[in-house]
């Protein structure tokens, strides 16, 4: 398949196109990992066990800052 990228806004975009999605399993809400090896850009959703450890991570640095004001708001 060859495809060319598509301009969007100050951007650009690589269409994938329904069929492919469906074979991949993703939908618009799917995060995905983009990774480059030497020449080549790699596309891949996020493993469950990778999504987790997101929101782990995202979880710790909110409670890290916003510890006091959840102290005070849990009273």
């Amino acid at each position: 398949m060859i495809r060319k990228l598509t301009r969007q806004g100050n951007s650009t975009c690589l269409i994938i196109e329904k069929q492919l999605r469906e074979l991949l399993d993703i939908t618009t809400d799917t995060p995905l990992k983009i990774s480059v090896e030497g020449r080549k850009l790699i596309i891949e959703p996020l493993t469950e066990q990778e999504r987790k450890g997101k929101i782990r991570v995202a979880l710790a640095e909110t409670k890290k800052q916003f510890d006091k004001d959840l102290r005070r708001l849990a009273r």
